[in-house]
Order: C-alpha cells, then sequence, then structure tokens
C-alpha cells in the first residue's frame, strides 16, 4: 500500500510540474503578445503621424491605462518622448485603479524595439499586468489534482488487499510446513505438508514431504538392519557360550576342533563389527578425503593383487582392460571404493564364473567398471542397492547391506557417481564415474592394447 500511494503522489508532483511549466509558458506568451500589440499601435501611430507627436501619443493613453499597463517612450537617439506617468495620474491613483478594475500586478519592465519600414524609430518600455490564468483553467487543474488523490487512495486500498491475500496465501503455506516439521521434530512420522500450490511453498512442501518420505525409509530400513545385526550377533554369541560353558564344566575337552569352531565365530562377530565402522567411517568421507593427482591404473592393479588369493579360493576367472588415467582423489578411499565393488561381485559369483575389471577415459570423465558373472538383481531391487542397510531377497545370508551404500557415498564425496545394469541370472556391472585432472589419454575398454595386471593365483583374461 505504501508503494502505492508512494508512486501516485510521484506521480501527481510530476504531473503538476508539467502542467505548472505548460501554464507558465502560456501565461509567459500571453504577456508577450500583450506588449507585442502595444508596440504595434505605436509603430502604427508613429507611421500615421510621420514622427512621434505626443497630441497623437496621449489619444492612445486611455486605452494603455484602462489595460492596466505603464509605457515610457523612447525616441531613437535614446531620450524620453512620452511616458504613460506623465498624464497627470499618481502612483497611488494608479494602484487604486488596477485595484478597482480587478488588474493584476505589473511584470517586470521589457524592453522593445519599435520598427517602422525596418528602421528602429524608438523603444518602448512596457510595463504590462501579469497574466492571469483563466478561471476553465484553474480549474482542469484542480480536477486533476483531484483525480490524483483518488486514485492514489483507491490504489493504496486495492494494493492493501492483494497484499493481504498474497500475504495470507503465503503465511497459509508456511504455517502448515511450520506444523508439519513440528510434528516431525516431534515423532509423528506419518504428518505430511498438505501444500498444493503451485508456487515456490508448494515445491518446498513436495520437498518436505520427499524428506519426511526419506527419514521414515531409512528409520524403517535401520530399523530392519538392527534386527538382522541383533540376530546375527546372538548367533556367534550364542555358540561361543555354549562351547565355552562345554569346556568349563568339563562336558567337552578344549580340542583343536573346539578352538577351531571358537575361532570362526570371533571372526564372524569381527566382521560384523567391521562393517558397522566402515558406515560409521562412510558419514565422515567427505570431510576427511585428502584428494591428489592420481594415476590409476597402478592403485586398481595393487587392490586386484591384495584380491588374488581370495578370487583364487572362489574358482573365479579375473580379466581386466586398463588404461592409462589420471583422477584427482583420495587414494584410500578410492581403494575402500573398489574393495567394496570386488567384494560384492565375488560374493554372488558362483565359482567358475568371471569377474571383469575395465579402466578408461570418455567424455571428459574416468570410468571404471566391476561385472560379474553371478546371479544378477531383479530389475525392482536395482534401485535400492545403493541404499543403506539395504539386503535384497537374494543376500539376506551374503552381507549386511553396507558396502554398496559405503561405495556410493564415498564416490559422492569424489563429485562423481555410481550406477547398476543388472539381469538376473546374467550378472551385474556396476559402473563408476569420477571427473578427471590433467591430462589423460583417451581409451576404449574394448580392444585396448593395455596389458593386464599381474595377479598371481587369479587366471587372467583380457577381453
Amino acid at each position: 500500500m505504501a508503494t502505492a500511494v508512494a508512486a501516485a503522489a510521484l506521480t501527481a508532483v510530476l504531473v503538476n510540474l508539467a502542467i505548472g511549466a505548460r501554464f507558465d509558458a502560456y501565461l509567459e506568451s500571453q504577456r508577450q503578445a500583450r506588449e507585442q500589440q502595444i508596440v504595434e499601435v505605436l509603430a502604427a501611430d508613429y507611421r500615421q503621424a510621420g514622427g512621434w507627436r505626443p497630441d497623437s501619443l496621449n489619444r492612445l493613453a486611455p486605452a494603455f491605462v484602462m489595460s492596466g499597463a505603464e509605457v515610457d517612450l523612447l525616441g531613437a537617439d535614446g531620450r524620453l518622448v512620452w511616458s504613460t506617468a506623465g498624464l497627470g495620474m499618481s502612483p497611488g491613483m494608479a494602484e487604486m485603479h488596477r485595484e478597482m478594475m480587478g488588474t493584476p500586478e505589473l511584470s517586470a519592465a521589457g524592453r522593445w524595439p519599435v520598427l517602422v519600414d525596418g528602421q528602429q524609430v524608438g523603444t518602448a518600455l512596457l510595463r504590462v499586468p501579469q497574466a492571469a490564468l483563466p478561471a476553465a483553467d484553474e480549474q482542469f487543474r484542480t480536477s486533476v489534482n483531484q483525480l490524483l488523490l483518488g486514485g492514489a487512495l483507491l490504489a493504496g486500498l486495492l494494493a492493501l488487499l492483494v497484499g493481504l491475500a498474497l500475504a495470507r496465501r503465503t503465511t497459509i503455506g508456511v504455517t502448515e510446513l511450520t506444523a508439519a516439521a513440528n510434528a516431525l521434530a516431534a515423532g509423528r512420522r506419518d504428518r505430511r505438508a498438505a501444500v498444493s500450490s503451485p508456487d515456490e511453498i508448494g515445491d518446498l512442501a513436495a520437498a518436505f514431504n520427499t524428506m519426511a518420505d526419506a527419514v521414515v525409509r531409512e528409520d524403517e530400513l535401520r530399523r530392519l538392519f538392527a534386527a538382522d545385526v541383533a540376530h546375527e550377533l546372538r548367533t556367534p554369541l550364542t555358540i561361543l557360550r555354549s562351547q565355552l560353558e562345554a569346556v568349563q564344566d568339563g562336558i567337552t575337552a578344549p580340542t583343536p576342533t573346539v578352538v577351531d569352531s571358537l575361532h570362526e565365530e570371533s571372526l564372524r562377530l569381527g566382521r560384523l563389527v567391521a562393517d558397522l565402522e566402515m558406515m560409521a567411517a562412510a558419514d565422515a568421507a567427505a570431510f576427511t578425503l585428502h584428494r591428489r593427482s592420481l594415476a590409476l591404473r597402478p592403485l586398481v592393479c595393487e587392490v586386484l593383487d591384495g584380491f588374488a588369493a581370495h578370487l583364487a579360493e572362489r574358482d573365479l576367472t579375473l580379466s581386466t582392460d586398463l588404461a592409462e588415467v589420471t583422477a584427482h582423489v583420495d587414494p584410500a578411499r578410492m581403494r575402500q571404493v573398489l574393495t567394496n565393488l570386488l567384494s560384492n561381485a565375488a560374493k554372488f559369483t558362483p565359482a567358475g564364473g568371471r569377474v571383469s575389471v575395465t579402466l578408461g577415459h570418455r567424455d571428459g570423465e574416468v570410468e571404471l567398471a566391476v561385472t560379474d558373472t553371478g546371479v544378477g538383481i531383479p530389475a525392482d531391487e536395482q534401485p535400492r542397492v545403493f541404499d543403506r542397510f539395504y539386503r535384497g531377497a537374494g543376500s539376506r545370508a551374503a552381507g549386511s547391506g553396507i558396502g554398496l551404500a559405503v561405495a556410493a557415498e564415498l564416490v559422492a564425496a569424489h563429485g562423481g557417481d555410481i550406477s547398476v545394469h543388472s539381469e538376473p541370472g546374467h550378472g551385474s556391472t556396476f559402473l563408476l564415474r569420477l571427473p578427471t585432472s590433467g591430462a589423460a589419454p583417451a581409451a576404449t575398454f574394448i580392444g585396448s592394447s593395455q596389458e593386464p595386471p599381474s595377479v598371481d593365483g587369479v587366471r587372467t583374461h583380457t577381453s
């Protein structure tokens, strides 16, 4: 409303200034026209009388006096020839006469040359009454100001009503969002923001509802994970307790077989604890990255060498196609990502299968792919394989649902992304993309001339 009133007031000022300037120009032109008319009368008298004749000029005096003008006429030599002041009327009487006739104040003296046949025969010093605005003109100016004032009040009222309506529309959405956020913070996970307006508030409500759904989904995954961890912890702890109590009671002798069983259960507990530590480390990955420009091929070969024994035990063939590429990464975190992907591939690939690792540079990005010939992932599970704690129907007994989630978070912390393509029964491919740094030669994944790394104890094959 204040803006509308200010705009209307500014408009009124500008309009009044414009009208005032036009009226002032109009009044000035009127004054000049009157003075020009007197000069023309004086020139006509000079032409008719053949010169400046006081008796002839005195006959013009009543007309000048009645119009309220004062005239001083100078000859060509600059001497005073005639003046209305010499007609016997004192200045006081002249002022009284102007008041009685309602004549306005006289303007400043104007100096006009008197020309006859192109020759200056004298100079007229004129003071004429100042021109006044006609009543119609003054009424027009007043009516314009009244219209502007009314328009300002109407514009302010309309602006106030529209502003209140818009403010109420906005505050209703914000109030609903605030209530939904408070309810969600208080533990009501089913509370959603009921805002559907097609504006920024509606977009904010949609984002809030999406966030609430994600919170509920992660809470559910956490509960499932906690139940699974509790179940998997209970089994080795029960076995350890029962066997240790049997040894204490003398029922079972501490034979090497019993010790090996106890050791296996302790290793199982250690793996569960390691998974939990890995998840905690991934939470802070973005804050603990120590990046540097790094050639990735030696790093990949190092990780593959470390997996040689594990892949050999499972009778898996390793094929590689590694190009010389460079990226700005944290070496330790990239080893962890590749280790998780290889562990996942080895876990779900049956004996006699194959795991392929390819490394290349394409479209300005580093691409690292890990492909297996395992059981594959159903289409309905693929969108969730990178969710924390999620374990598909075929992986309930094979992992804790953390490895792929950790890999995805570490890749995202590096500014990259990871995706999966899989067909049940035909294996899976996990493709990792990272931004590059420095010049790296282009490489293709098929038919590369790069030699595969030497991995002892594992059958290697170049695709």
